[in-house]
């Protein structure tokens, strides 16, 4: 969800009581009579207040204004990989994608505005959407708060809803959601907020509440990303390499593999020639290191 949203006002009947660890069951009984061929209780304000949010969406995506500003520290990026934002922070420009990905883009915030429309319908309390928070001198905009408490909402493939669903998300987070969802907590004052999230193939919902534990020190890890982005050469890498088939190649991880720096961060790589890119049916694998070539095209 994007800021500077047209605000609709949207009655919230019977919100006051209602608990966000039963939102998703909530949401899921509110859909019911729709199996009775019965009509839903959808307001005509909660109807506008989508609307509108779909308009903003598609203005959002149409005119990426933002997109091509200096680098700056945000609550959206404070969690990911230091030495990934080194090299964003030298290189100041946005990547280049693929048609779908932008496709891809657009059902992702227009599916958002979907998954706060059910939260509407089911009678919770939805407040301070695209409010600008500020910890430490770093800005960010939370898409909402339900029932008091901050949440992020997320639309997720399945392998990043499963992530999420099954809590999986605390020990493997290369986006650095938790670092976000931590730093608008602070900023709020509040802490037992979390993650709403739909998967995009399946229509599933699940609410991820992390524990206080599995959440960072925003603060400190605000501190330790200054310094680092302030160095004059690049942080420690931020995944080891993985072997890559039973031929004794060595490739990058996942997360790696998506980094929109790999080529820069692995320029030594294959004996200073760089990153080797290989096409398979399941998509491209970059190795580090080539014992034996792969019997697939090389790009």
């Amino acid at each position: 969800m994007k800021k500077n949203k047209r605000r609709v006002p949207v009655s919230n009947n019977h919100s006051t009581s209602k608990k966000l660890d039963t939102l998703v069951e909530d949401i899921y009984k509110s859909l019911e009579p729709l199996n009775n061929r019965q009509s839903l209780e959808l307001s005509d304000e909660n109807i506008d207040k989508t609307v509108a949010d779909f308009k903003e969406a598609l203005i959002h995506w149409a005119r990426p204004s933002g997109h091509n500003k200096e680098f700056s520290i945000r609550m959206s990026n404070i969690g990911k990989p230091a030495r990934q934002l080194w090299y964003e922070k030298k290189n100041a420009q946005a990547p280049s994608f693929q048609p779908s990905n932008h496709i891809r883009f657009l059902y992702g915030h227009m599916l958002e505005a979907v998954v706060l429309m059910l939260v509407r319908m089911a009678g919770h309390k939805v407040t301070d959407e695209q409010k600008e928070v500020v910890v430490d001198g770093i800005k960010g905009h939370i898409d909402c708060k339900i029932n008091g408490e901050v949440v992020d909402i997320k639309t997720a493939a399945r392998i990043g809803f499963m992530k999420f669903q099954s809590g999986a998300v605390a020990n493997d987070d290369p986006f650095g959601y938790l670092a976000q969802l931590a730093s608008y907590e602070e900023a709020e004052g509040t802490e037992n907020g979390g993650f709403l999230v739909m998967s995009k193939e399946s229509g599933e919902l699940c609410l991820y509440q992390p524990e206080d534990l599995e959440k960072p020190n925003i603060l400190v890890t605000i501190d330790n990303l200054k310094k680092d982005l302030d160095k004059a050469v690049p942080p420690k890498r931020c995944y080891n390499t993985v072997p890559e088939g039973a031929k004794g190649n060595i490739g990058l991880s996942k997360p790696c593999s998506y980094c929109n720096y790999k080529f820069e961060c692995y320029a030594d790589a294959n004996d200073g020639k760089g990153l080797r890119t290989f096409k398979y049916a399941n998509g491209f694998k970059y190795l580090t290191e080539v014992k034996l070539l792969p019997k697939v095209q090389e790009v």
